[in-house]
């Protein structure tokens, strides 16, 4: 169940239990998992992009393994709000997914997430050659935690 509102994937989930955020790039997709209080979002890992029945199969293994109780797309709309072709394809992806889970489907925005975690990254003087493969779940991460934290002032489960 794809929920495009982010206050209703909120309510959608039960108290406690694991979130599952994704960076969907063209060519990986970063995965976050949160802890089961939902306190903070942790960098899992990187999936290399193949087909969508290869990458929904790994997520969905990812989100099975780790007892996930949603599933969270980072938004990547326009500086000035407005979504482009890059949303629409998170859309799509979210749809597809959709048709192979239960589990809810919800969305963020994450204007400015990669480049937070860039900055984190270079902070910590990690290599060139590092950031380059943590980049995409550490912006994972970025967007997980902006959406923890939003629960968490809404008063909801998180």
């Amino acid at each position: 169940m794809v929920l495009d509102e982010f206050e209703a994937f909120a309510t959608s989930l039960p108290p406690n239990g694991a979130l599952m955020g994704l960076d969907l790039g063209t060519k990986t997709i970063g995965v976050a998992l949160s802890d089961v209080l939902r306190g903070v979002a942790t960098p899992l890992e990187t999936v290399k992009r193949k087909k969508f029945g290869v990458d929904a199969a790994r997520l969905l293994e990812i989100a099975q393994n780790r007892n996930a109780t949603g599933i969270l797309l980072g938004l990547p709309r326009n500086m000035d709000g407005s979504e482009g072709p890059r949303c629409q394809s998170t859309r799509a992806f979210a749809r597809n997914l959709s048709q192979l889970t239960e589990l809810p489907i919800g969305f963020w925005d994450e204007r400015l997430s990669t480049v937070a975690a860039e900055r984190a990254l270079l902070e910590s003087d990690t290599s060139r050659k590092r950031r380059a493969e943590l980049i995409d779940n550490v912006a994972a991460s970025y967007i997980l935690q902006g959406a923890l934290d939003r629960m968490r002032h809404m008063g909801g489960p998180a």
